[in-house]
């Protein structure tokens, strides 16, 4: 049997060891070790703030808690399963440190908000880490983009050759969706912002304690205006799950297309060396690991946003022991997302190389230019509808007789319709294909160069 819990005297008996290990959080949660002792020094000078202690026994909380901090940075503070969980950890250690005075860190507070806490501090601190590397992945799309404005690649709808577009274009689509991820962070960031410091168990305090003043201290913006809220919300968690969940989906359907473009099918990017490996058995190969890492890696995150949805759906006010189970999912997302975007920016950077001879090559040898055909006899007057019908008869002759339409002679074209003339064979090259989509947004070069523009602004301001 173990010794008995510090719990009260309400406890007479000890765990059962298998139900210690059971109940320990400690091997997980000890990642919060930074953020308690943060949050305990300002639980701390607020009791002296407002009289509960004595200025001299907040400053020896203080001093111990700044010890612990030192101490575990310098590796000599590593609690076992003994201590159940980080704060009874520094609570023990703190009471080793400075005596009888360190029982009175606990007055008004409870471990409900006191993990409340230390999970708010911990996610505010990685949505701003997650953020800033949102960031440093959009900023090597924009110096990819910026090299590649006229490097044309062929757009897909249904995976099947569309329409060429601007590789400019393409990858500034990724920015935007990054750009979407950057912007969510900050929105669920202000809703982490909330100190649900001094809501005790479930119910408050009897102590006259200043939750606004510890919040100030913390840089919370506000507190959370009910205790039964405070205690038990974990919507904060969810939203970044769900946040972190699309940041995967974004990389992972870039990670697929490289996984295609790295294929000897299409050819679009060649591997360097830096982040591709080989086959145990065949020599030939360099495999796409980073990306197919990362698509992989987007099943766990959104597997801890189930699991987090399934464990609160539930569970009566206020506080349940379930709650523990959020953290090693919370910890887990946080450290896929920040290394699937290192990875991901790395790979753009050094890890691979457009082939743009092959991809000059891919956007002449098909009927992607057929749009434009249709476009072009709108412009002279011909409806639309009829343009495109007639447009998909002379691709089904074309292809019966194994000719692409830049192949047609003049006459052919005339004998279709009078109104094409020599200028057709301009309007359907591949670069005035995509030169010519210069509405708002499009695929134009113009509007490309605006969009970087753009881009490079948002990422000077912020």
């Amino acid at each position: 049997m173990t010794d008995k819990k510090t719990w009260s005297d309400r406890f007479e008996g000890s765990l059962h060891p298998a139900i210690a290990r059971f109940n320990a959080s400690i091997g997980f949660d000890i990642e919060l070790i930074e953020h308690d002792l943060t949050g305990s020094i300002a639980h701390a000078r607020m009791l002296a703030y407002t009289g509960i202690l004595t200025r001299e026994e907040a400053d020896r909380l203080v001093e111990g808690l700044e010890q612990i901090r030192q101490e575990y940075r310098a590796g000599q503070f590593n609690p076992g399963i003994d201590q159940e969980d980080v704060h009874f950890a520094v609570e023990h250690r703190l009471t080793e440190l400075v005596g009888d005075a360190g029982k009175k860190l606990h007055t008004a507070r409870s471990r409900n908000d006191q993990v409340g806490t230390d999970v708010r501090l911990y996610l505010r601190e990685q949505i701003d880490n997650i953020r800033q590397e949102i960031r440093d992945f959009q900023r090597v799309l924009v110096d990819l983009a910026e090299n590649n404005v006229e490097t044309l690649i062929p757009g897909y709808t249904h995976l099947q050759r569309a329409q060429p577009v601007s590789l400019a274009h393409h990858l500034l689509a990724y920015f935007q969706m990054a750009e979407r991820d950057y912007q969510r962070l900050g929105e669920i960031r202000a809703r982490v912002n909330i100190s649900p410091l001094g809501c005790g168990a479930l119910a408050g305090t009897t102590f006259p304690i200043d939750r606004h003043y510890s919040a100030n201290l913390l840089g919370f913006e506000r507190v959370y205006n009910n205790s039964l809220d405070g205690v038990s919300d974990r919507d904060f968690a969810i939203e970044f799950l769900a946040a972190a969940s699309l940041i995967m989906v974004h990389l992972s359907r870039l990670a697929e297309e490289i996984i295609l473009w790295a294929s000897q099918e299409f050819s679009f990017v060649s591997l360097t060396d830096s982040c591709a490996t080989g086959s145990s058995i065949m020599p030939q190969k360099k495999n796409p690991d980073v990306p197919e890492l990362v698509r992989g890696k987007t099943g766990r995150v959104f597997g801890h946003l189930q699991a987090l949805l399934t464990l609160m759906k539930g569970l009566p006010l206020a506080y349940n022991k379930d709650l523990q189970e959020d953290k090693e999912a919370l910890f887990d997302a946080v450290n896929t997302v920040r290394v699937s975007l290192e990875a991901m920016t790395i790979l753009l950077a050094e890890g691979m190389q457009f082939r743009t001879e092959r991809l000059a090559a891919a956007v002449s040898e098909d009927f992607s230019n057929a749009t434009d055909v249709a476009d072009y006899l709108a412009a002279k007057g011909v409806p639309f509808r009829e343009a495109y019908n007639l447009v998909g008869k002379v691709v089904k002759t074309s292809l019966a007789a194994g000719k692409l339409l830049k192949d047609l002679t003049l006459e052919e074209w005339r004998s279709l319709h009078p109104a094409f003339e020599e200028d057709i064979y301009e309007a359907i090259t591949p670069r005035q294909v995509v030169a010519a989509r210069n509405s708002y947004g499009g695929t134009g070069f113009e509007q490309v160069r605006s969009a970087l523009a753009s881009a490079k602004t948002i990422l000077q301001t912020d």
